[in-house]
């Protein structure tokens, strides 16, 4: 088993300038932001100056993701990124600061993207797509631009408006995506129910959430479950499963194993390993998760 490095080169609209001390520096757009990142113990490359000359910069408290943006400039409201989609129009989507520390996208999670339109490009087949703990929907519009019905699942209604306004803003707002406000394991259990099939699994699961009702997410007690389910919605003939991990204790070794077990009766072949930013500055790579994925031979 090889374990593989995913880094995201084509971003224009996304740079990782520096990293280290516990701290990356990184442009969104037009704007640069400081935010912790735990893994980098490395020194910074760049000049003390540049790092002065961040906009704003995200002061975490002690709790796992509380805190405060501090601004140093003045930060329009939103801002419009893009990103361009291999075999596709370019992905247009909204940014801004919230309170988690995050501003609306994972920009090293567009390595899946590509991978996942290359996938229902190459079916020359109608796919259905589940988006699963699909926060903004830039992975829905990744499938919805290659041709795919889509199913967005997510419990935050607030993360499931800023997705359509992604889809109009992308210019997308014809293609067929479903957007629901539900609970991600309940949903695909009463999916099973209906009989319901999907072509594609993209999963994106937290650490821990809650779901509209209340429902607890737990990643280590819940995940076995959600695959299980997952598994009873998978059509005969899958294109691909997509499982990214952030903060939690696994391995690229481990997702390996997972989806080789959850996909055992079908034909096709497992890759894992952890998806990476490269610094601009200095060529370093900067781990933020782990991720499996399977895909059709």
């Amino acid at each position: 088993m090889n374990l593989t490095l995913l880094d995201s080169p084509h971003w224009r609209d996304y740079e990782l300038l520096d990293s280290g001390d516990g701290l990356k520096l990184e442009r969104f757009g037009p704007y640069r932001f400081a935010r912790p990142e735990a893994l980098a113990t490395w020194k910074r490359s760049l000049p003390e100056a540049a790092w002065r000359e961040a906009d704003a910069i995200f002061r975490p408290t002690s709790e796992e993701s509380g805190g405060h943006w501090q601004a140093r400039s003045k930060l329009r409201e939103r801002w419009e990124m893009r990103y361009p989609l291999a075999g596709g129009a370019p992905l247009k989507f909204w940014v801004m600061t919230t309170p988690g520390r995050h501003l609306g996208v994972f920009p090293e999670c567009a390595a899946h993207w590509d991978w996942m339109a290359e996938r229902i490009h190459a079916a020359g087949r109608p796919a259905r797509v589940l988006n699963l703990f699909g926060y903004t929907g830039l992975a829905s519009l990744a499938a919805a631009s290659a041709g795919a019905s889509v199913t967005h699942v997510d419990a935050s209604k607030k993360s499931v408006g800023w997705a359509r306004e992604n889809q109009e803003l992308s210019g997308l707002a014809d293609r067929p995506i479903r957007w629901i406000v539900d609970d991600a394991l309940k949903f695909v259990q009463r999916e099973a129910r209906r009989g319901a099939q999907y072509d594609g699994i993209y999963l994106d699961p937290p650490k821990f959430g809650r779901g509209p009702k209340g429902e607890v997410w737990e990643v280590y007690q819940s995940l076995p479950e959600l695959l299980e389910a997952c598994r009873a919605v998978l059509s005969p003939n899958p294109l691909f499963v997509v499982l990214t991990l952030y903060a939690v204790r696994a391995s690229g070794v481990h997702l390996h194993s997972t989806l080789a077990e959850l996909m055992k009766k079908y034909r096709g072949q497992v890759e894992a390993g952890e998806l990476v930013t490269r610094e601009s500055s200095a060529g370093r790579l900067v781990s933020q998760a782990v991720f499996g994925r399977w895909s059709e031979e």
